[in-house]
Order: structure tokens, then C-alpha cells, then sequence
């Protein structure tokens, strides 16, 4: 107790006229040098918070950085996007690139809660790819144009509506365990959602936090996002295949559905005595003339593969039919982000 002379009470001096005595308030037991110690503890705590807040105002303030990969949790960064029809790159916010992404992704027009749930999984997707994958270091930039390497954009397509949507849930991520999640998406997933596994060939990394779930799109999809039919040679099918997986199943006569996942979609299927993945089969004939895996007829007819299914994409994450759905029922963005991720958090990163 550094400065603080405490005097023993037999040292004390009595005085009739100004008499000084150990107990100050003798009903409440308090003597005079518990008294000081008190006071020196609280003003030695006083202290201690103000410091405490001074140094979490200052750690607060350098922790906001504006270089993307790292975690943004008071300021929107800017980042760096390669247009790949012109090969420029040039800085854009963050948040001004994700209503690109939203009004290039769905239709400008619909429910705003549903373009909200959109935005949240554009932000959380390209977080993930700058984070741990270094955005597009092919471009030596954070994000792409190209929708073979990133998202749709299309600021053309931004309106009102969009930018409300962004702004109700701006800087908001979607997280598992303090991680972003993989935010994948698709337009419907025919009644019911994928796993990584089933609809994406995906097994790099455990994924608890997607499940197969049902799902409402189906209902209010337009037809041609409900079911679809194709027809592809089979002297072109056996190319695409050896191209795509190097696997050659020669002039095959006969297909068929080895095994299916727990959605329903077709993960094996055969072709004559060869054997490839459902979503091999889809990448190497096109995913949008084959919209799916979910299939309902496989076969060789009259020198084609006959194929026809339901749903439009891969069927893992979020559907977007099933997201106008929930939209239109009244859900928060929120609410349709954790019915298609289980366990997950959605938090916002920067005000």
C-alpha cells in the first residue's frame, strides 16, 4: 500500500475537543484503515477498467483492415477484381461488388428477403475463396467476372431492390465453428437438397453443416426449372467423358444407374463396362444441357443417351426457388440461410 501511512491504534492521541477514533461509523464496524484499503482497491480498479477500454478502443481500431483475406470486423474492404472480358483489374468496395453478384444471380425482381439470403451467400463465398484460397491468384486478384472461377456479375442488372437487399444484410457471413462455410448454391434442387458428396463429387473436406434437407422450390419452380429431358450422341458422349475424366467408355450400348446418393441423385453411373461419377457425367456433358443428377430415365436409344430428370444444378446448399419460397412466406434472411445450413452462425463482420 505504496503512500498510505496507517497509524496503529495505540499510537492514536485522545483529544476532549477533537477526539479521533478507530471506528468512523461505529454501527457498520468499519475502521479507518479498512476504510482506505477499500477506497485504494476500488480507485486501483477504476483504473484498471479505463485502461482495460483505452487498449480495446486501440486494438479495436487496428484490427479493421482493408486488405481482403483477413478478418474484417469493423471496416468494408475494397478488393480486387479481374474483368476476364477485358483482362482489367480494378479496385471495387466490397459491398458494391456483392449487389453485381446478386443481380447477376437472380432475378433483380424477387422478394427482397430472398436477394437478402443471396447477398449473405455471395459475401460468405467470396470470403472463403480470398481467405483460404487466395481469391484467384491465376489473375493475382480477389475475385473473378468469370463464372468458371467464381460468381455471375453483372452491375447492369443492380436495382433499388437489389441494393436494399445488400444493405439489409451488409457485412453479414455465413460461419461454422468460426470459419466461413463453402456457400454453395443452385436453382433448384428438384425436392430435395444434396450432399457435398452426392451432388458435387465434393469429399476434400468434411462438411457437417449441409445436409439433405426438402426442398419448396420444386412447388413454385416455372417447368422448365422442374423437369428437363436430353438427348446426347453417344460418339460425343464418350469423347466428353475420356476428356473430362480419362476414362474412355468406348461405343457403349447400354447405360445405367449403379448407385444413387441420399437425395435420390444418380453418384455412379454405367456406360457400357465403364463406370464414372454422376457429377463427372454432368460436368463432361454440360450442366446446362444435363441440369441435374437427380434423374428419372437413363439409356441408350436409336445411338443416344436419353437422360431426363428433375431440378436445375447441383443441388447442394441453398436452393434459390427454395429461397423465393421461404421469401414469400414470410422468412428473414436469416431464417432461409439456416434451414439449408445446419449448426451454423450468421454473423456480421463489419458495420
Amino acid at each position: 500500500m505504496s503512500g498510505i501511512l496507517i497509524i496503529p491504534p495505540e499510537h492514536i492521541k485522545h483529544k476532549k475537543r477533537n477526539r479521533v477514533s478507530t471506528n468512523v461509523w461505529p454501527r457498520e464496524g468499519i475502521r479507518v484503515e479498512q476504510l482506505n484499503r477499500s477506497r485504494l482497491l476500488i480507485y486501483i480498479a477504476l483504473f484498471a477498467l479505463v485502461v482495460a477500454v483505452f487498449v480495446g478502443i486501440v486494438r479495436g481500431r487496428q484490427s479493421s483492415p482493408e486488405k481482403a483475406g483477413e478478418e474484417f470486423k469493423y471496416q468494408e474492404p475494397t478488393i480486387t477484381l479481374y474483368d476476364h472480358k477485358t483482362g482489367e483489374k480494378k479496385k471495387i468496395r466490397f459491398e458494391d461488388y456483392i449487389a453485381g453478384v446478386v443481380a447477376a444471380e437472380m432475378a433483380p425482381t424477387w422478394p427482397r428477403e430472398a436477394l437478402a439470403a443471396q447477398a449473405i451467400i455471395a459475401r460468405t463465398f467470396t470470403l472463403h475463396k480470398i481467405k483460404y484460397e487466395g481469391g484467384v491468384p491465376q489473375h493475382g486478384a480477389d475475385a473473378s467476372t468469370d463464372t468458371e472461377e467464381f460468381q455471375a456479375y453483372d452491375p447492369g442488372r443492380i436495382n433499388d431492390n437489389v441494393r436494399a437487399a445488400v444493405e439489409m444484410t451488409r457485412g453479414k457471413v455465413i460461419r461454422y465453428n468460426g470459419k466461413y462455410v463453402r456457400a454453395w448454391f443452385h436453382a433448384n434442387a428438384g425436392g430435395k437438397t444434396a450432399t457435398p458428396a452426392e451432388g458435387l463429387g465434393f469429399t476434400k473436406e468434411p462438411t457437417p453443416y449441409i445436409k439433405s434437407v426438402a426442398d419448396p422450390g420444386q412447388e413454385i419452380a416455372p417447368p422448365e426449372e422442374r423437369n428437363w429431358a436430353a438427348s446426347f450422341p453417344v460418339g460425343g458422349v464418350r469423347k466428353a467423358v475420356s476428356r473430362e475424366t480419362g476414362q474412355d467408355p468406348g461405343e457403349f450400348t447400354s447405360a445405367a444407374i449403379v448407385e444413387r446418393g441420399p437425395s435420390g441423385r444418380a453418384t455412379k453411373i454405367r456406360l457400357g463396362s465403364t463406370v464414372v461419377s454422376g457429377p463427372a457425367l454432368r460436368l463432361a456433358l454440360g450442366t446446362e444441357a444435363m441440369r441435374s443428377t437427380l434423374l428419372d430415365r437413363l439409356e441408350v436409344r436409336d445411338g443416344a443417351l436419353v437422360v431426363s430428370g428433375r431440378g436445375h444444378g447441383h443441388g447442394v446448399g441453398m436452393s434459390q426457388w427454395g429461397a423465393y419460397y421461404f421469401a414469400r412466406e414470410g422468412k428473414s434472411p436469416e431464417e432461409i440461410i439456416k434451414y439449408y445450413y445446419s449448426g451454423v452462425t450468421v454473423d456480421k463482420i463489419w458495420r
